[in-house]
């Protein structure tokens, strides 16, 4: 049996690295990416293949994915587009720039990267495309709204490829976690000191009363949260499979975000999310 390869981006931690660490262990040649050179150096000294792939940069993924193919010749069985980040603010307070940085990375970059994979994906008459979504790719939810307003669109991008490429041999799959552990948290913070001037906002009180006293304080969803091993289950089953599923929901809470927002009218959600915000 041919061994079978994966390229999997955001490879640095958390949902990424543990998915790149299980299909190793199974048996996959793991391409694990990541978007930093020093990140990349720690997962070759690792044992891995480590592209330099960063979604900003089309050049990176041009370089990188030929990086892949040529070791591969040619071939390549599965992508998991896993790398994003998101930006906590209010919607009101997201400056321009601020939402073309975060939907370069979470959606354009990697729709450049898929659109590059598909012809050599074709060309075998098969392959998987997994892309990781979230709970909040179908429910909104407050001072999320720039990484929401990319993985909603992420969702519809999706599901309008997979429909697309029916019958090609190749298999397109979400994946939509909820409260997973890792590091997307205190990276979030980073980015909001880096990207929002919250003090120059007519909301700043709320920022300091609520967001930032969240952050100083103990997380109160943290006993939602789950090891990252949850997600590369789902990962596992959509790339190994004969019949991968079309969505995998990871947590009860993202299976419960779920079917509330189909059984509930809007304002009656509206006011449960409101309320655990």
């Amino acid at each position: 049996m041919a061994e079978r390869s994966i390229l999997i981006t955001g490879c640095s931690s958390g949902i990424g690295y543990d998915a790149a660490v299980t299909l190793r262990r199974r048996g996959w040649r793991v391409f694990a990416s990541a978007r930093k050179a020093e990140d990349c150096a720690r997962l070759k000294a690792e044992g891995f293949e480590s592209p330099r792939l960063d979604y900003a940069d089309a050049a990176s993924l041009e370089a990188g994915l030929g990086e892949v193919l040529g070791a591969t010749g040619g071939r390549l069985d599965a992508l998991y587009n896993n790398g994003a980040f998101g930006v906590p603010a209010l919607v009101e307070d997201l400056p321009r720039d601020v939402l073309r940085e975060i939907f370069e990375t979470n959606l354009f970059g990697l729709h450049d990267l898929t659109t590059r994979v598909i012809p050599v994906m074709r060309a075998q008459g098969k392959g998987r495309i997994v892309n990781c979504s979230s709970v909040l790719g179908c429910v909104a939810y407050p001072w999320r709204g720039a990484y929401i307003s990319t993985k909603f669109a992420l969702e519809g991008l999706t599901d309008t490829l997979r429909l697309e490429l029916h019958g090609s041999g190749i298999a397109v799959s979400l994946i939509e976690p909820g409260l997973i552990t890792t590091k997307f948290g205190a990276n979030s913070q980073k980015n909001f000191q880096r990207l929002i001037d919250w003090e120059a906002s007519a909301r700043a009180d709320e920022y300091r009363e609520v967001l930032i006293e969240r952050w100083r304080g103990t997380n109160p969803n943290a006993r939602l949260e789950v090891p990252a091993s949850h997600v590369t289950a789902k990962i596992v089953h959509a790339v190994e499979s004969p019949r991968p599923r079309a969505r995998y929901r990871v947590t009860k809470l993202a299976q419960a975000s779920y079917i509330l927002k189909r059984l509930l009218p809007t304002r009656a959600a509206d006011a449960l999310i409101r309320r655990l915000a």
